[in-house]
């Protein structure tokens, strides 16, 4: 067994790479450089650290998270304000005068922030001379000196994407729910800011190692400890393979994180699946994801590849420590000390639970990535699932929706493909033998038994091997199956009407070096 840390991500050991180990560090897989290539970029990948703060590093950490939630919510208050075209009706809030059109975009929410923080209607501060005459110090927001002009910026970019979700969806764009209308924020014990890596002359603004290993650097708040080995992400660095675009500082379960987006180089081709031919169709493995067995996968013969039947269920595992943890927080007098120790403890046992699954699905994943270069899925429609409160808490448990994203991203860096079956598809019910369909199944029967053929199969490995040759029958030529080669993050996919403003130089970072398009970059 590898080893088990506290945290698994995208670009974390394990996520990258078709392997786990420890956490927060970059997978052990090789990363590629060709002999007289250029060192160029293919994918996005997080490097996720534990931080070791002193106490007046929290303090500015808090100030900083306090500023981007202000920041947020301020330019939710201009937007809101100008389209009910009250401009500068109430006292501080925005003034007609700074623009007439509604701030949609994070590079107009950027904008009408600016004008407002510097204005009357922020605030003044006043001083009293000698003389005992009171003059106007500071006109605006007199804190925004005290931390990183980008926290700002970062927030209306957020913000700015929330509007779009929220409009697109209105108007019937993209999959799932409608988005909901962005909110304010609250002032809890979570919370998170962003920067962009700035690179000044031949120095980033964000940088990692220095007089010690275990260090990362960023502007404004200085060095601050980790407490993982930051060498592989280092080496990466100094030898050109990678380059950090931006990093995010949140805080959850009593500990400080930073998480640090990196554009990353292919991997190596030994590690990669060899390229297909445009007329091969075959190769095709089914993996079927249920409850007694977390992962079946078979090929269109019905041969088993891999099956997992001793998931950990992190959760049911620990739900008997979670019921007491939870009613010790009930117990607890609303606003005390103790009320406040009661629901630390509870978070953090929330988060052992979650790095114990994530740390399991890893490991699924990059089995199945390693072995395989072409994977079919079944296109699960998992929040339907969830209204079936006899099995909610075991499909949580299973996390199906989160071992479909792993195989997509890993799949995608190994150069392989996957494909997701139509939801339709009644795997289950259909012999993979002679293709009778069983509509009277149900699912307490875990054989299957054709009436037509006479095949005797598990469930779950007759859906399988459905899967596979669903996926075998319905691929003609070279069709780009796999996911988006950038990993799922904070800041991915990124527009242009997004960002805060025109790209920068090629050594630094803005919102668009996050999108899932082609990226034109100058290695670090």
């Amino acid at each position: 067994m590898l080893g088990e840390g506290p945290c698994h991500r995208p670009g974390s050991r394990g996520a990258c790479g078709l392997g786990v180990g420890p956490a927060c560090v970059e997978s052990g897989s090789v990363l590629w450089v060709g002999p007289g290539s250029v060192r160029g970029v293919g994918r996005h990948t997080t490097f996720r650290f534990c931080l070791d703060p002193t106490v007046e590093q929290e303090r500015v950490l808090s100030r900083h998270v306090g500023a981007a939630r202000f920041a947020y919510n301020q330019c939710l208050r201009l937007h809101l304000n100008a389209r009910a075209g009250r401009g500068g009706a109430h006292k501080g809030e925005y003034a007609a005068d700074v623009g007439a059109a509604v701030p949609w975009s994070g590079f107009d929410l950027i904008n009408a922030f600016n004008a407002w923080k510097r204005s009357p209607g922020a605030g003044r501060r006043f001083v009293v001379d000698t003389g005992g005459v009171v003059e106007v110090e500071t006109t605006g927001l007199a804190w925004r000196t005290e931390v990183l002009a980008q926290v700002f910026e970062e927030a209306a970019v957020d913000l700015g994407r929330a509007l779009s979700a929220w409009t697109d969806s209105g108007q019937g764009g993209g999959a799932g729910r409608r988005a909901r209308h962005p909110r304010f924020k609250k002032k809890t014990t979570t919370g998170s800011f962003r920067v962009r890596n700035k690179v000044s002359g031949a120095r980033a603004g964000i940088r990692v190692g220095g007089d010690r290993a275990r260090q990362v650097t960023l502007p404004k708040i200085g060095t601050l400890r980790v407490r993982d080995d930051t060498r592989r992400l280092r080496r990466m660095i100094a030898k050109g393979r990678a380059r950090i675009l931006f990093a995010t500082v949140s805080r959850g379960a009593g500990r400080w994180w930073i998480a640090l987006t990196v554009e990353a180089a292919d991997l190596h081709p030994d590690v990669q699946h060899r390229t297909r031919a445009g007329d091969d169709t075959s190769g095709w493995v089914g993996v079927d994801r249920g409850l007694t067995a977390l992962v079946v996968a078979a090929t269109a013969e019905g041969e088993q590849m891999l099956r997992v039947d001793d998931a950990p269920r992190a959760l049911k595992t620990a739900a008997r420590q979670t019921r007491r943890l939870s009613r010790a927080v009930a117990r607890k007098q609303k606003g005390s000390s103790n009320r406040a120790r009661a629901a630390a403890r509870l978070a953090r046992h929330h988060a052992r639970v979650r790095a114990r699954r994530l740390h399991f699905l890893h490991q699924v994943s990059g089995a199945l990535v390693k072995t395989h270069d072409r994977l079919a899925l079944e296109d699960l429609n998992i929040a339907g699932m969830l209204t079936n409160h006899h099995l909610a808490a075991a499909i949580s448990d299973a996390a199906w929706g989160e071992l479909a994203r792993q195989i997509t991203y890993k799949q995608a860096w190994a150069g392989g493909q996957v494909l997701h079956v139509d939801r339709w598809f009644a795997s289950s019910k259909t012999c993979s033998g002679c293709g009778h369909h069983d509509k009277d199944l149900t699912l307490a029967v875990r054989v299957y038994r054709c009436v037509v053929c006479g095949l005797v199969i598990d469930r779950d490995l007759n859906a399988a091997a459905n899967l596979a040759a669903w996926a075998t029958d319905h691929t003609r030529g070279p069709a780009a199956l796999a996911g988006d080669r950038q990993a799922d993050g904070p800041v991915t996919n990124a527009h242009r009407r997004d960002g805060s403003g025109p790209r920068t130089s090629a050594g630094e970072t803005s919102p668009d070096d996050v999108g899932t398009g082609p990226q034109t970059t100058t290695p670090v």
